[in-house]
């Protein structure tokens, strides 16, 4: 008789579109909801942009872009049961 425990880990999804829209208003601190790695990355990389304006306004949006497929991806895998 085997007495195997059994985890259940249970996390929330997280909405792509909501994480666009946090991305597009606020770059890299919206970018913190979908993912922590890719908020650190834009950070260094909005540091460089905000020597020129310009810079920013490619910037932001691909905050945007990079937050709506962190989403999808982070909801893609728990659908799969997988971390």
């Amino acid at each position: 008789m085997s007495t195997e425990k059994q985890v259940v880990i249970v996390e929330s999804v997280k909405s792509p579109g909501l994480a666009a829209l946090l991305g597009c208003l606020f770059g890299p601190l919206g970018l913190l909801y979908s993912t922590g790695t890719g908020a650190i990355v834009m950070f260094v990389v909005n540091l460089v942009g905000f020597v020129t304006v310009i810079g920013l306004f490619i910037t932001w949006p691909i905050c945007g872009l990079w937050g709506y497929l962190a989403a999808k991806k982070h909801n893609e895998k728990l659908l799969a049961g997988s971390k």
